[in-house]
């Protein structure tokens, strides 16, 4: 990618460094995500994939470089920031005893919008949610439904930045094919989805491009596709690409 349309990209990272208690979790790391493009971030444990995230967030400041969302920095404007990201932990919290609709008015009340039901109803058809589902309280939903759940706000909210945070940990087969092809609609709406993961397959599926974390830094980047050999790169990250 070009560096001028890398400054455009709506996530941008370059030459991040960021430490935690004394041990550095970022080393001169650096990535971009196009519009329409979802980036997989794949590495072990402790490899700093949740600290990015928290990083673009607004949560951890930066010891060098550079973070944008949206043309945004994060730390220096963390309002603004989060006001074009959606964020998907990877356990949603929702209020249990309220049903899909309730929690989608109430949390997008806080920012002030107030879409209507016709609205949320289309929002929910898109993330998949069975209408026979919808007024039932989210204490009863599988972790699938509340993914969807927390999907259609993103798309009410209509922001150009998506954050997943190992998003399909814990789903089933068929419910993680459907979030995966949920990714691919969000990215043919123009989202920039960032999503960190074990799950090569599931990158594999959905993503465009998979780097792999280590130490702080991509070690490598690759571009997904009928020739990917998905497990060569298997092999060669071990517990960084466990599916």
């Amino acid at each position: 990618m070009s560096d001028s349309s890398a400054s455009q990209a709506p996530i941008r990272i370059d030459g991040l460094s960021l430490s935690r208690s004394g041990r550095t979790v970022l080393s001169n790391l650096s990535l971009s995500v196009e519009a329409g493009q979802a980036y997989a971030l794949l590495g072990g444990n402790g490899a700093g994939k949740s600290t990015t995230i928290a990083a673009l967030l607004g949560l951890l400041p930066a010891e060098g470089g550079v973070m944008e969302v949206a043309g945004i920095d994060p730390v220096e404007a963390p309002e603004a920031a989060r006001r074009v990201i959606g964020y998907l932990p990877e356990n949603v919290a929702l209020y249990e005893q309220l049903d899909a609709y309730e929690n989608i008015a109430y949390f997008l009340a806080l920012g002030g919008a107030r879409p209507s039901r016709a609205a949320i109803d289309e929002a929910l058809d898109a993330a998949g949610l069975e209408a026979d589902a919808r007024r039932l309280r989210t204490a009863d939903y599988s972790k699938g439904m509340r993914q969807k759940v927390a999907i259609a706000m993103a798309l009410l909210r209509d922001v150009p930045v998506l954050l997943l945070d190992e998003p399909t940990s814990g789903l089933d087969p068929r419910a993680t094919a459907d979030f995966n092809a949920l990714v691919r609609q969000l990215k043919a709406r123009g989202t920039a989805i960032l999503m960190v993961t074990h799950d090569l397959l599931g990158a594999a599926d959905c993503a465009d491009l998979i780097g792999f974390l280590a130490k702080g830094r991509i070690v490598e980047e690759v571009a997904t596709g009928p020739n990917l050999d998905v497990m060569a790169l298997h092999h060669r990250y071990g517990e960084a690409a466990a599916a």
